[in-house]
């Protein structure tokens, strides 16, 4: 199979996190379901969705700069990227910030530290 008929078959998962090593252990538990890619911050986070949009997005909250919840509502508010699905992962994890995160637009908030499978499951269901 050519790589342009996996990336057809296989949901594209836009990752944001400030840190890399997030990503990188989000690779290795959803790389066999998922093609991934990476933007390491809020500003190039939507730049690559316009650019390359993908299936979904897993979103860091707590990142300098533009935060999670500024660019969930940036994406949101942008015609390109306002039907594709957010989900929202933080270490915070009180019932204000993750209603901080529904109201900004995301579509699942999930609290750190969380079962890969879990979140597998949760991406499934809206990919």
């Amino acid at each position: 199979m050519s790589a342009e008929q996996t990336r057809s078959t296989t949901p594209h998962v836009l990752v944001v996190d400030d840190e890399y090593f997030n990503y990188e252990m989000l690779s290795v538990a959803l790389s066999e379901v998922f093609t991934l890619s990476y933007a390491d911050s809020g500003k190039s986070c939507l730049s690559n969705a316009i650019a390359q949009r993908p299936d979904a997005i897993l979103l860091d909250v707590c990142m300098p700069g533009l935060d999670g919840y500024d660019t969930c509502r940036l994406l949101k508010n942008t015609p390109e990227t306002k039907d594709i699905p957010v989900v929202m992962l933080s270490g915070l994890e009180t019932e204000q910030e993750q209603q901080a995160g529904f109201e900004a637009g995301c579509d699942a908030y999930v609290v750190k530290p969380f079962s890969m499978q879990s979140l597998l499951e949760k991406l499934k269901l809206i990919v």
